[in-house]
């Protein structure tokens, strides 16, 4: 991370930590993104977003549940031939047909999922030994057709630790390579997810490479994603925007831009693609951020307020980090709360001239245009109050 582009706290280097490799990004958009209320992505469209994944760094892609949906199947098959850098990965119950068809699509890596919660348990009427013995069989039918597996334990968070620790080993057992650590229902607090990874690595080991997966229902699922990365994940799941099911999910542009910044944990992943991915997902899925969204909304870099506009050619006096560390622009708008110096500097981002005394009249006709709005007044507005007050020999070209 360029020190140069970011103005945190100091203080943070209480709380920073050192990891061995950089943190790597697993996106699940294209399988747990796409069960947002109303969001229907043709293979096409995952195709789209595919690429934008692969161009911000994203090292593992979530292609899709092929059993489950003909068009994921598609879709698999139209990122698999695209040459990526990233590799494909497949989902998958712990369901003989499931596997099956991760083998025809020539997948070679997937999470296998299966219940383990007590809770899910009975809604999906399984015994733990039920569930063990399906996982075991899934497993093993995946390694011997080369397909490397991560273990995905739905509801772990909510798992007795002892059959938790057992159904673990025996994933390993049966020939799993790697062990999701899984929130399904988002209800772990930070201190919570460091001890479960702490405890997972103590029993499997440091060689075993551990996926942390959370949600967001009480708004830490970056808090816990970096509780995750202190206790030993090197993969963070996550999707781009956060989108998901209720809450949603981890969002990897924020998690990441989050570990970079405060805790000065690397993270494999180019933060200066992250809005070109974010607005691909909005346009796609529908569904627009707030603008007031960590790293990705519309309003981080635009300033109105008078007060910060007198600062605005000192970023680090009013942004933590440089809008180019995540693709974004600065820019003044004019509104209800501008003040003089907000006149001068959207004048000359205008190219128009102005004299001191004629600021006040523009700043009155911007903030009574503003009030009678309810909102932002345009550049062309402003154009066109600058012509009025001031005249049109010197508005600029531009």
């Amino acid at each position: 991370m360029n020190n140069d582009k970011v103005w945190v706290s100091e203080l943070n280097t209480h709380g920073r930590f050192r990891v061995a490799e950089p943190v790597k990004l697993y996106d699940t958009t294209l399988r747990d993104g796409e069960q947002t209320v109303g969001v229907v992505l043709s293979p096409e469209q995952k195709l789209e977003i595919a690429r934008k994944l692969d161009a911000l760094g994203i090292a593992r892609i979530e292609a899709g549940f092929p059993r489950v949906s003909p068009e994921d199947a598609e879709a698999i098959r139209l990122i698999s031939r695209a040459g990526l850098k990233a590799e494909i990965w497949g989902f998958s119950r712990a369901q003989k047909t499931d596997v099956e068809a991760l083998v025809e699509l020539e997948l070679k890596a997937t999470v296998i999922e299966v219940p383990t919660s007590d809770i899910k348990l009975k809604a999906y009427g399984l015994t733990r030994e039920e569930a063990k013995k399906r996982l075991v069989t899934a497993v093993a039918l995946a390694k011997q057709n080369g397909i490397r597996v991560a273990f995905f334990p739905v509801d772990c968070t909510r798992t007795a630790l002892e059959f938790l620790q057992e159904i673990y080993l025996a994933a390993l057992e049966a020939g799993a390579a790697e062990l999701v650590v899984v929130d399904t229902i988002g209800v772990c607090g930070p201190e919570a997810v460091d001890f479960l990874v702490a405890e997972v690595k103590r029993w499997v080991g440091d060689a075993v490479p551990i996926h942390w997966h959370g949600h967001n229902d009480f708004g830490l699922a970056t808090a816990c994603s970096v509780a995750a990365v202190r206790a030993g994940a090197t993969w963070i799941q996550g999707t781009i925007n956060g989108m998901g099911e209720r809450a949603g999910n981890c969002d990897l542009g924020e998690t990441a831009l989050a570990l970079s910044c405060l805790y000065g944990v690397p993270v494999a992943i180019d933060l200066t693609k992250l809005r070109e991915a974010s607005e691909t997902v909005q346009r796609l899925s529908g569904y627009p951020m707030e603008p007031w969204k960590p790293a990705v909304g519309n309003n981080l870099f635009n300033r109105e307020s008078g007060a910060v506009a007198t600062q605005f050619h000192i970023p680090e006096a009013i942004e933590p980090y440089a809008a180019d560390l995540v693709g974004a622009t600065r820019s003044i708008v004019l509104g209800k709360k501008s003040g003089l110096d907000s006149i001068d500097l959207k004048c000359r981002e205008l190219k128009l001239e102005i004299a001191p005394e004629q600021r006040a009249a523009l700043l009155a006709e911007v903030k009574k245009q503003s009030i009678a709005k309810r909102g932002l007044v345009t550049d062309a507005e402003f154009r066109a109050i600058y012509r009025e007050l001031v005249g049109t020999r010197a508005v600029g070209k531009n």
